[in-house]
């Protein structure tokens, strides 16, 4: 994705965005089985560094799962949770009592609210593919992050929903599937971002389902409705279901309905060198332990 692209129909509306995982807050944690595997086994890369971190983002935490995994295996360090949707951090309040008594903050990955050089390790489970200006979000997360600090992510690539796609085309000529960035794109964009060694890989995941109408149920669960540009903003009735239930039909196997999920996993480093212009960009923003939209310390 290039710097300074102009907003087009696959753009992402986020205070759409942010109200689709505020509504599926309550619900997202039963239906996430895809997003849960996905984050265990980004969190095995950890066994391939020496890193000790101080101090740990993980960014997009939804309701806070692999929050609990980063602190028992860094019991030192300090571990910050934040998401975009203030009812997902509840979730996490409500259900893990490991963090009951510790900061949680509502914040756009776009505009983080810290200072520069916050951060030694910065993990990130599926939620790039939801930031369509992947240059600022990783520039952002470049600026909050110390020497030598390690980047650990997960997102969609471009095969993600394709049978869905594909069947949707055969219904109506509106955006129903979000653009999804390539493994090499996302690789030169943290480049230009100024991280270092970045190493992917990929893998496909296939999910099958009775219907689709239980495909549509379960990513609308989690909160993946469509807030692209060029959705269409009628309802769909009866009529369209149909029809992509028969355009869906080419894809079946063995009777069920499948999925395909492109899943991209990446880490990428921190040089020992921080620009000076990185370093004097924090100083507008709030250090850790500030005053910021947060769950507090009850």
């Amino acid at each position: 994705m290039s710097e300074g692209r102009d907003r087009d129909e696959f753009s992402l509306d986020r205070r759409q965005l942010r109200a689709a995982f505020e509504g599926a807050a309550r619900g997202y944690d039963a239906s996430a089985v895809l997003q849960r595997e996905i984050g265990a086994r980004l969190l095995e890369r950890l066994g391939l560094t020496t890193l000790q971190p101080a101090r740990i983002l993980d960014i997009g935490c939804g309701p806070g799962r692999q929050l609990v995994t980063l602190s028992k295996r860094y019991p030192r360090a300090q571990v910050l949770g934040v998401d975009l949707a203030m009812s997902m951090l509840a979730a996490t309040r409500r259900a893990r009592d490991w963090f009951r008594r510790r900061p949680l903050v509502c914040a756009d990955a776009l505009q983080l609210p810290f200072a520069a050089t916050c951060f030694d390790l910065v993990y990130s489970n599926l939620m790039l593919q939801w930031c369509d200006d992947l240059d600022q979000v990783f520039r952002e997360l470049r600026r909050v992050m110390r020497t030598h600090g390690l980047l650990l992510f997960s997102t969609f690539g471009p095969d993600t929903l394709k049978e869905l796609r594909s069947a949707w085309r055969a219904v109506d000529s509106f955006n129903h599937v979000n653009r999804f960035i390539d493994m090499h794109d996302i690789g030169d964009t943290l480049l230009r971002a100024g991280f270092v060694e970045p190493v992917m890989d990929m893998e496909h995941i296939t999910l099958t389902y009775e219907d689709v109408q239980a495909l549509m149920h379960d990513l609308k669960s989690i909160g993946a409705h469509n807030v692209t540009g060029g959705r269409s903003r009628g309802l769909g009735g009866r009529g369209r279901l149909r029809k992509l239930t028969q355009a869906y039909g080419r894809f079946h196997r063995d009777g069920r309905v499948p999925a395909t999920y492109e899943v991209i996993y990446g880490t990428a480093w921190t040089p020992a060198y921080i620009p000076a212009d990185l370093l004097t960009a924090g100083e507008t923003q709030t250090a850790m332990g500030g005053n910021l939209q947060t769950l507090g310390v009850n």
